[in-house]
């Protein structure tokens, strides 16, 4: 990462704390495996792939993390332009209008701001991964029935920060010079939810300009 690219995704812009795996635990050795096959430049189709052997819902559960932890990078780096008055509509653009809807105080579809909205997000999302009934850490814990089902809502509501982010905050990203880093978080994103169909194509439609644009 050059050095402009780290000064602007530095740990101090980061939206929310970042989740870490505890060294030791199968879900570390996962997450070193999966930064393995990334740093090692394998294409990103590839690099998403189930290694053999390996448990499809621990490798599921790391890259849920780890998408978490980058997508409140990038969401961290252009918070500041993000406000009541710039996005008073959580949405991608005229078409798409994202409501938010939880099981306490938002229990019909509500229309929020973006910077509302991703409050409530990223909260929600931290209090189902660190949820051992539906993240379980230890070895030998069976994952939940529900736990594929919360995950596709985790990675859809996740996506449309991607969408936001590029719709209405792009230019901003171009300023800082970080382009290529957001679009290859995206594409490691895309991929891995369509190689594991976590997120219906139709939700996907936001971006389908962005991503034949980006050269995939």
């Amino acid at each position: 990462m050059s050095h402009a690219l780290k000064q602007v995704f530095n740990k101090d812009k980061t939206f929310r704390p970042k989740r870490k795996f505890e060294p030791g635990t199968q879900r570390f050795e996962l997450h070193k495996k999966a930064q393995a096959s990334l740093n090692a430049g394998l294409d990103l189709k590839v690099a998403v792939q189930l290694p053999p052997g390996e448990e499809q819902n621990d490798w599921v559960a790391v890259h849920v993390v780890d998408f978490f932890n980058r997508i409140n990078l990038i969401y961290g780096t252009i918070s500041d332009y993000c406000t009541e008055q710039s996005c008073p509509i959580m949405s991608g653009g005229p078409k798409y209008e994202y409501r938010w809807q939880d099981e306490h105080k938002y229990r019909k579809p509500t229309a929020l701001s973006a910077p509302q909205y991703m409050n409530l997000l990223m909260d929600w999302i931290e209090v189902q991964i660190n949820n051992e009934d539906i993240f379980p850490t230890n070895v030998g814990t069976p994952f939940p029935k529900n736990f594929l089902p919360v995950v596709k809502k985790i990675l859809s509501r996740l996506f449309r920060v991607f969408v936001h982010v590029y719709i209405h905050h792009f230019d901003r990203i171009t300023q800082m010079g970080s382009e290529a880093h957001v679009n290859t978080c995206y594409k490691h994103f895309y991929y891995f939810v369509k190689e594991f169909n976590l997120i219906d194509t139709k939700e996907l439609e936001p971006l389908v300009s962005v991503w034949v644009g980006s050269g995939a």
